[in-house]
Parts: structure tokens; C-alpha cells; sequence
């Protein structure tokens, strides 16, 4: 390319490419690297119960004896040869091994994608897959354990879209099937779709090589197909949270004999007729990708034991598309994506009401892929041309010494609710993770540490003359209603008021719900600093300074009872404190948005009791409340600098008039039109002559601000003149 390729459309596609294989690169050698260095003892654990020096392959007497080979006879029968290579040497050449595998089976999903698709897809696509392969929980769990899964998955996909011939096709699918036998679903697949000649051989030879292993080790075959009913059963604990299938998910629930059994039986008919259905009319609508992985998840759900390495065929569906706007295209690829990428624990709440949902979520997933989510036809209008999103134009500063980096553009639409719910859940999951490694990963972790900084801010305190703590402590615990209601205030209100204010935005201020959004989330992200390298000791828990724990009563200080709200994230994570800096984002949105004075002050309150409560309680000094207002108005001034001011649209309803913005007046009926100014505001339907304020909003994780839209490319954002706004 010569000089100042980079800048043009190719150019920077050459570049995003280039830098994603660099990433799966990094991914695989480090994935790599993991395995190797850890002890033996301790990596390739399936592995080395299998073809180990005392692994099942070694002994004499059945391969299920002993719980620990959960595969079929078959793959039994492979697997013994394995069983005379030195240990080391196999050691790297099935971890090596396996990384190839899942480079192939990323090139050739890439290569599957429903067509058509643009260049920039078709070069990107590889790259992509192949990291998130990478990433995702069944191929970490596949190279750590020294599991087989990706066999069957691959070979479905090799005959499926990279073998010539139909019985070609089918040998490789049968041969699946003999290692998996749920992939035996693939077989109607292929019969409905018209490779009837496919599916004959798939089950053909699927019965050869039973056929086979049962000739070689015929007690093990009688065990697996007929005493546990094709693998029923089999390992140590099928109602782990590990075995995310139908069955696993009914012995969790308590349920156990015949009538689980029956059920299980009965829902997965179910499952497999209306889930084989929909997959073979994607199929032929030109996805066949996608109704892969539709049958594949449909044998998450109906296998006996779906383990967490068996579980990729559910990543294969983000090549489903979902949602007709171009905001709602990136929600199920991305929740694909968290939930296999992500612990569970991570996607829910720690919460016994919610344990059902926990413990299954992509068993859920699986069936939701297979039976709801509703991906649209290669017909459908939306699926190549998505309702495109509504932008604001750019606005200059308010104030010209102040640069202005405009990073976002500012959306004019509502954001997707799943979408902002599952992006929250998982930011405060990883909130709560940053806050405990602060000091080690232990609730108590660096309590010494802490205790020397908490006599620094004491001291700074008294410098200042400041320290109104223990004064305000000793008041509170000696007037019960004080102490009462401080006591309630503080327990109560922390998240309630924050999740309200928000509610109430994307209910009714959409344009403003993603300003406040920004504006919160920075100032978390920079309060995670401080918690990071500054930890604190509360005043409650500074043995010395005779404060008294309002809430919890008297501690002992070698066993201290640190709270319910801080029982499951680290205490000393006190500066900033972000109880008063959540309450003062509260206080002053409310004071910016609300339109009446009383609203205003109502919402100034809450900052003002917030602080009373956290020094009144003993749970924060003076500065920490400042260090949580430093925080905050940090994340305002980033949401300036980054998007620019939250400039209001003045529409005369009915009078011609074109809005007035950044203060200019209002231009007259008639003026001429610049295109570049045009504004996307959506028309509001009040009387004529009303004043409708019209706010834009700023955009912090709408993935097709980054991406683009299908028809977009990636040369220069899409021109807001063609969008429009959904009614």
C-alpha cells in the first residue's frame, strides 16, 4: 500500500485484521502457556485419569468402574493407543494439538457464515472467532482438563461445510456421533435439508464403529449403552452444576427415579422435535451455520451429561442475527458471548431466589437458542438493512479553554434494556472482583496496611481541623432516634436510590439516561483506583480511636463482623467512598433534570443524609466522602471532555421554527437548509406552539457506534441524515 493507505476503508480494515490476529496469537500462547507451566499434577487432570501411569486405560477391568471415564466405548478404543506415549512428550502434543484444532474449527465457522456478507466481514470474521474460541470457558476447559470435545465439533463442522460429497460428509458426522452420541441429531438435519444420502452414511457409520468398539470391549458397551442407558449416569456427580443439560438441571431440582427420568424423557422429545424443526427451516433460509448450532444446542439440552468442555456449539449461534434496529443487533452476540466467556456467578446475583437460574444459565441459553430467540430470515427487510440509529450533531464547547476529545456519538434512541442490565450485572461483578483483589482476594486481606492508612487520614484530619468523626459517632449512638434512622438510612438506600435514578431516566429521559450513565460509570471506574492502591480502614474498625459500630454493635477485632453490604467485597475499600459518591451523582441529576425546585431540593437531601449516616455509623472519615465527590465530579468532567456539553434542542411545535442549539436563536420558516445541521430529533406529538426540550444523549457501550451498522463499512461514520427513530 502506499502512503496514506492506512487512511482509506481498506487500510484501516488491513489494520483492525492484523490486530486481531495479533490477539489470537497472544490468546493461544498464552492459553499454552498456562497449561505447560502448570505442575503436572494438576493439568490435563481427564487426561491423565485416562491414559496416566494408574489411568482407567491401564487397568484390566471396565472403563467405568471407577467414575472417572465418562466417553463412549468407542472413544475408549482411540484413546488406548495414546496410552504408550511417554507422558511429557504427550503432554505438549495434545495441548499443542488442541490449539490447532480450534484454530481449524474457527477458519472454517468463519468461512460458513451465511452469505452474503461484506468484505470487511469475510476478512474480520477468522481472527474474531479463533479469540473467541480462545476465551471461551469450554476451550479453557478443554486444555486444562485435556478433554476431547472439540473432536466432535470439529469433524460436524468439516463435513458440514469443508468435505465434498455426501458420504463423505456423513462418515466424518458418524464419527462424531460415535464419540458423542447426541450428534446423532444431525442426521435428521440432514435428511430434512435434502442430503439424505448424508445422512444414511452418518448413521451408518456411527453403527460400524459401535459396532466395533462393542467387538473389542463388549462389558464396557454393555455398560454404557444398556446398563446406563447411552451414558446415563455415568461420572462421579451428574447433578454438578458442570453437567448443564436437562437431566442435570432436574437432579438439582431434587427431582430422582422414574418420574425424573420421565420427565427428562419427555421434555427432551420436546426440545428435540421443536428444536430440530426450527433449525431445519434456518437451514433452509441459507443459514446452515446457524441451524448447526441450533441441533447442537438441542444436544446440550437432551444429552444425559453435557459438560462444560461440550458446550461450543451454543458460541457457534452469535451468527444469528436478532433485532430489527441496528442498537438490538449486537445484544445476543454479546450475551452469547458473556455467558460463555464468564462464570456464572457473574451473570447473577449471588442470591438464593435466584440459584435456579445461576446453576443453569447455559443450559437456559442452549434452550432459549434452540426454541425462542426469534433470528431473523435472510428475507426479512431488517436482516442487510437494520433501522439505523439517530445521532446528534456535534456541538462546540461551552467553554472554549476546555478541549473537547468528541470520542462517542451521541445516540438519540433508548438503549437496549437487556443489554444495559447484563453490562451492569457483569460491571459490578468485576467491581466486587477488583475490590477484593485489592488486598489480595481475602475480605481481611491487608488489614495492617489498612489501619496505617486510616491513622494518615486521622492525622491529616486533625491538621485540618476536620475531625468531627468521633464527636458525631458518640451523638448518634447516644440519641436513639439519630441512631435508628441513620442505621436504616445507611443499610437501605445504597443501591436503591442509584438503580431508581436510572429506572426513571430510561423510562422517561432516554437522551439523558446515557449522560448520567457515562457520568456514573467513570466515576466508579476511577474509585476502583482508589481502592486499589490507597486501602482504608472505616473509623469502625480502628480498634484504637474507641468508635463505636452503630449498626453491628461492639467488635472483636480478631473475628470483626464487617456487615451484610460488605460480606462479599472487601471493607477496607473506603476511599473514595462511593456510598456518599453514589448519593451525590443521585443528588446532582436529579438537581440537573428535575424540572421543579422541590424535586431539586428533595434530591440534594440525599447526599446530605448519606453523609450524616456513613460518619454518624462509623463507616467513613470526612475525606472519604471528599474523595467520593472528587470522583464524581471527575466522571462529569470526563463525560464533558469525551462527548461534549448536554446541550438542550428547543422545538416549536408547529410554528416552522428550527431548533435553537448552544444558544443561538431559533432560525426563521424558510431558511436556507445545511445539511451538515440537519437535526434528527424525533418530532414530539405535544400541541403546537409547546416548548419540547430535546436533550441528546452520548453513547458509552452501543456496539454498533464502534462496529458499524452491516451497509456501513468502515470508512467514515454513516451520515445522520438518513436516520430515523423508530416509533
Amino acid at each position: 500500500m502506499g502512503a496514506g493507505a492506512s487512511g482509506t476503508p481498506e487500510g484501516r480494515i488491513g489494520a483492525v485484521r492484523v490486530a486481531l490476529w495479533l490477539i489470537a496469537a497472544v490468546l493461544a500462547v498464552r492459553q499454552a502457556a498456562v497449561v505447560l507451566r502448570t505442575p503436572k499434577g494438576e493439568r490435563l487432570i481427564d487426561w491423565e485419569t485416562w491414559v496416566g501411569p494408574n489411568g482407567v486405560l491401564h487397568v484390566n477391568g471396565s472403563l467405568y468402574d471407577a467414575d472417572k471415564f465418562t466417553g463412549t466405548p468407542f472413544a475408549g478404543l482411540v484413546l488406548k493407543p495414546f496410552a504408550r506415549v511417554a507422558e511429557d512428550a504427550l503432554g505438549w502434543a495434545w495441548t499443542f494439538g488442541t490449539l490447532g484444532l480450534v484454530v481449524v474449527l474457527g477458519l472454517v465457522a468463519a468461512r460458513a457464515l451465511p452469505q452474503p456478507v461484506s468484505r470487511r466481514t469475510s476478512l474480520l470474521a477468522a481472527p474474531l472467532a479463533i479469540s473467541l474460541l480462545m476465551l471461551s470457558l469450554p476451550v479453557r476447559n478443554t486444555l486444562h482438563l485435556g478433554q476431547t470435545s472439540i473432536i466432535p465439533v470439529l469433524l460436524v463442522l468439516l463435513g458440514c461445510f469443508a468435505v465434498r460429497g455426501e458420504r463423505a460428509s456423513g462418515i466424518l458426522i458418524g464419527l462424531a456421533a460415535a464419540l458423542q452420541p447426541t450428534v446423532l441429531l444431525f442426521a435428521p438435519l440432514l435428511w430434512f435439508t435434502g442430503r439424505k444420502k448424508a445422512a444414511l452414511s452418518t448413521g451408518a457409520t456411527f453403527a460400524a464403529a459401535t459396532a466395533v468398539a462393542w467387538a473389542a470391549m463388549p462389558h464396557d458397551s454393555w455398560t454404557y449403552w444398556i446398563h446406563h442407558l447411552a451414558g446415563a449416569g455415568l461420572g462421579a456427580n451428574p447433578d454438578a452444576n458442570a453437567n448443564q443439560s436437562l437431566h442435570g438441571a432436574l437432579l438439582r431440582l431434587g427431582l430422582q427415579g422414574p418420574l425424573e427420568i420421565g420427565l427428562f424423557l419427555g421434555l427432551g422429545a420436546g426440545v428435540a422435535f421443536l428444536g430440530l424443526r426450527r433449525a431445519v427451516r434456518y437451514a433452509r433460509d441459507g443459514q446452515l451455520l446457524l441451524a448447526v448450532a441450533l441441533t447442537g444446542c438441542v444436544a446440550i439440552a437432551v444429552s444425559p451429561t453435557s459438560w462444560q468442555h461440550q458446550l461450543l456449539w451454543l458460541l457457534l449461534a452469535v451468527v444469528g442475527r436478532v433485532g430489527k434496529r441496528a442498537s438490538d443487533r449486537y445484544v445476543w452476540p454479546i450475551a452469547v458471548v458473556l455467558v460463555m466467556t464468564l462464570p456464572s456467578k457473574m451473570m447473577l446475583p449471588n442470591m438464593s431466589v435466584l440459584e435456579p437460574l445461576r446453576d443453569n444459565v447455559v443450559l437456559l441459553a442452549a434452550l432459549a437458542s434452540a426454541l425462542i430467540v426469534p433470528f431473523l430470515s435472510r428475507t426479512a427487510p431488517e436482516y442487510q438493512r437494520p433501522i439505523p440509529t439517530s445521532y446528534a450533531d456535534p456541538v462546540p464547547a461551552r467553554w472554549k479553554w476546555v478541549p473537547l476529545f468528541p470520542f462517542w456519538r451521541r445516540v438519540l434512541t433508548r438503549p437496549n434494556l437487556l443489554l444495559e442490565l447484563l453490562l451492569i450485572r457483569v460491571g459490578y461483578s468485576a467491581y466486587q472482583q477488583t475490590r477484593l483483589a485489592a488486598t489480595g482476594g481475602t475480605i481481611s486481606g491487608g488489614r495492617e496496611r489498612a489501619e496505617t492508612h486510616g491513622e494518615q487520614i486521622h492525622s491529616i484530619e486533625q491538621f485540618l481541623h476536620i475531625d468531627i468523626e468521633h464527636w458525631f459517632n458518640q451523638l448518634t449512638a447516644r440519641t436513639p432516634w439519630m441512631e435508628s434512622f441513620f442505621n436504616f438510612y445507611y443499610t437501605s438506600f445504597h443501591f436503591v436510590v442509584p438503580l431508581s435514578v436510572l429506572a426513571i431516566l430510561y423510562l422517561r429521559r432516554p437522551a439523558q439516561y446515557r449522560w448520567a450513565r457515562s457520568a456514573l460509570g467513570f466515576a466508579t471506574l476511577l474509585a476502583l483506583i482508589g481502592f486499589w492502591g490507597y486501602p482504608l480502614a472505616p473509623p469502625r474498625l480502628m480498634e484504637d480511636l474507641n468508635f463505636i459500630d452503630t449498626i453491628h454493635g461492639v467488635q472483636d477485632f480478631s473475628q470483626p463482623d464487617y456487615g451484610t453490604l460488605t460480606k462479599l467485597t472487601n471493607q477496607y475499600a473506603a476511599m473514595p467512598s462511593l456510598h456518599f459518591g453514589w448519593s451525590l451523582w443521585c443528588g446532582l441529576t436529579i438537581a440537573i433534570l428535575a424540572p421543579k425546585w422541590w424535586m431539586k431540593a428533595l434530591g440534594l437531601l440525599h447526599p446530605f443524609f448519606t453523609v450524616c449516616a456513613i460518619v454518624g455509623t462509623g463507616n467513613h472519615w470526612i475525606l472519604d466522602a471528599v474523595g467520593g465527590a472528587a470522583v464524581v465530579g471527575a466522571g462529569f468532567g470526563l463525560t464533558y471532555l469525551l462527548q461534549g456539553p448536554r446541550v438542550k434542542h428547543v422545538l416549536k411545535v408547529g410554528t416552522g421554527l428550527k431548533p435553537a442549539m448552544a444558544g443561538l436563536p431559533a432560525e426563521p420558516p424558510g431558511a436556507p437548509d445545511d445539511p451538515s445541521d440537519k437535526p434528527k430529533d424525533v418530532l414530539s406529538k405535544d400541541a403546537p406552539g409547546k416548548d419540547v426540550l430535546r436533550e441528546p444523549e452520548d453513547v458509552l457501550s452501543t456496539p454498533e457506534d464502534v462496529l458499524g451498522t452491516p451497509e456501513d463499512g468502515l470508512s467514515t461514520p454513516k451520515d445522520a441524515k438518513g436516520d430515523r427513530t423508530p416509533s
